[in-house]
């Protein structure tokens, strides 16, 4: 999978991924350092990425965009060293994977895992 890691996403835990054989881009490394979430979520669609991220803004952002893509993994932990992080992603990873692949917010929490499919329908 390729994902896109928000700027507020440690650069090793995209280091573990690729070692995984993921392809992975951190947005302070393609110039989105400062870009709003709408410009990081545009490169995302653009490159077919997942957004890894701990910013709440891109799960209300995709939810109202009617799109289905990107996907994206919001990070609500605790302990937010990139091992935690990745600890977390690896196992739920059979649960979120295929959600990622046709469009979703994942949400990780410390004892919850949520995942809505994009796109979301008024209503739900």
């Amino acid at each position: 999978m390729k994902f896109l890691l928000n700027v507020n996403t440690p650069r090793v835990l995209g280091r573990r991924l690729l070692a995984e054989g993921h392809a992975c881009r951190h947005a302070a490394d393609v110039g989105l350092g400062r870009a709003p979430d709408e410009a990081i979520v545009r490169e995302a669609r653009a490159n077919g990425e997942v957004i890894l991220t701990n910013d709440l803004d891109y799960g209300h952002l995709l939810a109202f965009s009617g799109l289905e893509t990107p996907s994206v993994v919001i990070f609500r932990l605790r302990h937010t060293h990139p091992s935690v992080l990745h600890r977390r992603l690896v196992e739920s990873w059979a649960e979120i994977e295929h959600a990622l692949e046709r469009g979703a917010i994942v949400s990780i929490e410390d004892a919850v895992l949520r995942i809505r499919p994009l796109p979301i329908v008024r209503g739900d």
